[in-house]
């Protein structure tokens, strides 16, 4: 799905510090939260219970190089799958790999984006499994200074080709691409890929990422600030930790027992 809005048109013109000497912004292309959607998510889990059972989620991985840059070491996807269950083993996921290639194709590595041929192509010819695989991609932006974006559940039955995650080959665990580099770009775009918004969607009022317990949050964060208040007119100050902020990496370290429920809920409800 794409994410054309203008708060990530800002994002894009953030280039990554390796390119232009200055420090990153976090970039995601996932879709905003839309209202009639929403309202009919809403509608189908209102009645779903959740039961308390741990749910395996099974990983293919696919990474995409131009035959020099791009290469991921299986050491390296491993340690990001290992990054993915820390961060998520409060919610009852656990996340385990299934399957993972190594693919050439020059113009898949530079030239994927949300909708574009070139990702139509990838994930037509790639995509595995079923709607409860996550197939995760990595691939090189460039300098827009986007990280990754993702697809939301109920996008998948209309489309069960595009679903997936795809990321920033450089952002796995332990390289250079500070301070993106402690591999929460992918928990980050897990979170969508669950069913979970943007902590600063909607701003200061309406219903924000349909979460009760993440407080009104009107901008995303950018660094490790100690403290911010966006809507200081609203309980509660913003979710600087939390993985569907903007934060750096090594700033994340948090989902709600709001996310949790909602990702239970809609996992059951779209993706068995």
């Amino acid at each position: 799905m794409q994410f054309n809005i203008a708060f990530v048109l800002s994002a894009l013109v953030a280039v990554p510090a390796a390119l232009a000497g200055t420090i990153p912004k976090r970039g995601c292309g996932t879709h905003e939260k839309h209202e009639e959607h929403e309202k009919k998510v809403q509608e189908r889990i209102a009645n779903i219970r959740v039961a308390a059972a741990a749910k395996q989620i099974p990983v293919s991985w696919h990474t995409i190089t131009d035959g020099t840059s791009g290469k991921l070491t299986a050491s390296q996807v491993q340690a990001s799958i290992d990054v993915l269950n820390k961060d998520y083993a409060s919610t009852g996921f656990s996340f385990y790999l299934s399957a993972s290639e190594t693919v050439t194709n020059k113009s898949w590595f530079t030239g994927v984006d949300q909708g574009t041929t070139a990702e139509a192509q990838m994930k037509n010819s790639l995509r595995d499994g079923n709607a409860l695989t996550l197939n995760v991609y990595t691939v090189s932006f460039g300098s827009s200074g986007l990280l990754g974006y993702a697809t939301f559940p109920w996008s998948y039955s209309g489309a069960p080709k595009n679903d997936g995650v795809v990321i920033a080959y450089q952002t796995y665990p332990g390289s250079s691409y500070a301070p993106f580099n402690q591999g929460r770009t992918l928990t980050h775009e897990v979170g969508h890929w669950l069913g979970l918004y943007h902590v600063f969607q909607g701003g200061c009022t309406g219903s924000g990422d349909s979460v009760s317990d993440t407080p009104a949050q009107s901008t995303a964060t950018s660094g490790c600030p100690s403290s911010q208040d966006s809507c200081p007119n609203v309980a509660g100050v913003d979710s600087i930790h939390n993985f569907l902020d903007y934060s750096d990496d090594a700033c994340m370290y948090q989902f709600t027992a709001g996310q949790t429920s909602r990702m239970a809920q809609i996992v059951s409800a779209y993706r068995g």
